[in-house]
């Protein structure tokens, strides 16, 4: 599925601009609960398989735990539990998208459970609408537009918001306390 991300990347040709500054037109789409989703394609790094995430005490009940990516902790979100539904039932085709997220000035990486990973789409401006008023089953500030694909909606997440500063700011407190225990736990320390 990485090469998705790559080759939507490559295509789009802007690789190298902001992510949150650029109005871009293609879309990871991903199902959960049922619903399909979608977020900007430049701020996605890559998508692994589910696995090997570790539990961190004391976490809200969205924050899934930590992942070891290539030596980073990564701390893992829950979008189902985020959006305040029961948390998501992991599966074999359960993903962890990577997305790349600026906090404070410094870019994060963060990873957020999907169900299932469709496919990377180019959803043109003038088949977005704005985000619902009323209705959603999401805070309606999750929630950057309507994508309309094939006659059907796609509703295109707002990253900043889901994954808002003050929720990294604690994400980043449960990288920081993961290493602690770590290093507590280590052998030799008596």
């Amino acid at each position: 599925m990485s090469a998705l991300v790559q080759e939507g990347r490559r295509r789009a040709g802007v690789a190298t601009e902001e992510p949150s500054t650029v109005d871009h037109a293609q879309y990871l789409t991903f199902m959960l609960g049922g619903e399909s989703f979608a977020i900007g394609i430049l701020v996605i790094k890559e998508i692994i398989e589910y696995g090997n995430v570790t539990v961190v005490p004391m976490m809200p009940e969205f924050i899934r735990g930590v992942i070891n990516l290539r030596g980073a902790v990564v701390p893992v979100v829950d979008l189902s539990a985020r959006f305040g539904r029961k948390p998501s039932e992991t599966t074999r085709r359960t993903c962890i998208v990577i997305i790349e997220v600026m906090a404070d000035g410094d870019r994060q990486d963060v990873g957020v459970i999907v169900d299932t990973v469709n496919a990377v789409l180019e959803i043109p401006g003038d088949q977005i609408e704005p985000p619902p008023t009323f209705g959603a089953r999401i805070r309606t500030d999750f929630i950057r537009g309507m994508g309309k694909v094939n006659g059907k909606f796609v509703i295109i997440l707002n990253v900043d918001k889901v994954l808002s500063v003050d929720d990294l700011a604690m994400l980043q407190q449960a990288g920081g306390n993961e290493r602690e225990a770590r290093l507590l736990s280590a052998p030799g320390d008596a």
